[in-house]
């Protein structure tokens, strides 16, 4: 049962702020006769709407698929265009998406382009060709969402794994009339993990991001769920793994999920999940809890030092101070409001 006592305006004010709104619908669903009547017809209405959304990003993902194909393109589908492929169709409207993200090989990235232009699809944005994350963002007047084009999932700097990898992770999904590549749950689990951590800088500011901790718990009860030992065995380093297991905490204390003790069990995630209570719950803590950052510089130094060393170039020293621009970008993120984080 629900408390008794419970401010509802700040519950529904925290569920818009972290994009968890239709969420809600499963506690709705169960408790709807003690909860306030406008309580359950406000997130019964975002829930109807958020369904009416993605099921033409739905519409919308089959489409470019089937052009994909059409140019002899198999595409990778990520974050929410994978839930779209492999959610039950009445489970579709429990999460709110932005755009479609997906990944195709580099020697297929132009012929994908192009098979999306050939439906309609103008170029918003594009990066130049020789970019370290290379990407498309592309979109159409009548679409709901965006597609983001992209030729690696996971950022080579925090995994040492290419974009030539991730199709030895992932299985073959029809989706409608279309065929594409779905990464299986461990890994899916583990480019959320690295895009809120590293990609959002969720570690570095102690952000949590419930929505995307919701979605690691459905990735577990999926079918095959999270197998804990293989996504540990794609840690590649001393940050990456302090990364990953502050998440991992977060969603077995906020959610209930079991997660291997032995990876919740170490000192600096422990700190760092601590850190981002008392930063959710304390806003003004955020600057000085900056300072925490020094608990993973030396994992960093020595991340960012070996890089270097492989190209032939002489990098910082392990315990240098971050630069001033470095220092003023995370000054500025800390204390910038960003959808989806508390």
């Amino acid at each position: 049962m629900p408390p008794v006592e419970v401010k509802w305006t700040s519950v529904i004010g925290l569920a818009n702020q972290t994009l968890t709104t239709p969420a809600l619908i499963d506690f709705v669903d169960q408790f709807a006769s003690v909860l306030p009547e406008d309580v359950c017809t406000y997130i019964r209405q975002i829930h109807r709407r958020n369904v009416l959304r993605n099921d033409r990003l739905a519409g919308q993902l089959e489409e470019a698929v089937i052009a994909m194909n059409g140019q002899g393109v198999t595409p990778v589908l990520l974050k929410g265009a994978a839930t779209l492929a492999t959610a039950p169709v009445e489970r579709r409207g429990v999460r709110l998406m932005c755009d479609l993200d997906i990944m195709v090989m580099p020697d297929e990235a132009e012929s994908a382009v192009t098979a999306l232009r050939a439906i309609g699809y103008q170029i918003h944005e594009r990066t130049l060709p020789n970019s370290k994350r290379w990407y498309v963002e592309l979109n159409r007047p009548r679409d709901v969402g965006t597609i983001d084009l992209q030729q690696g999932a996971l950022d080579p700097a925090y995994l040492d794994r290419g974009p030539g990898n991730a199709l030895n992770h992932c299985v073959p999904a029809r989706f409608g009339r279309g065929s594409a590549y779905v990464p299986t749950p461990t890994y899916r689990a583990l480019m959320l993990i690295i895009h809120d951590q590293f990609q959002d800088f969720g570690y570095w500011l102690g952000d949590l991001d419930l929505r995307h901790l919701l979605e690691l718990r459905d990735l577990n009860s999926s079918v095959g769920g999270i197998d804990w030992s293989e996504l540990t065995s794609h840690v590649s380093s001393g940050l990456m793994k302090n990364a990953v297991e502050t998440q991992l905490l977060a969603l077995a204390a906020l959610l209930g999920v079991e997660v291997p003790h032995s990876m919740r069990c170490r000192l600096i995630p422990r700190l760092q999940f601590k850190r981002q209570l008392i930063q959710a719950r304390f806003p003004a803590t955020r600057v000085p809890f900056l300072a925490m950052t020094v608990l993973d510089l030396r994992n960093y130094r020595r991340r960012m030092t070996s890089g270097y060393a492989q190209a032939g170039l002489r990098g910082r020293g392990l315990w240098s101070v971050p630069r001033g621009s470095t220092l003023q970008f995370l000054l500025s993120a800390t204390t910038t409001v960003r959808a989806g984080k508390v």
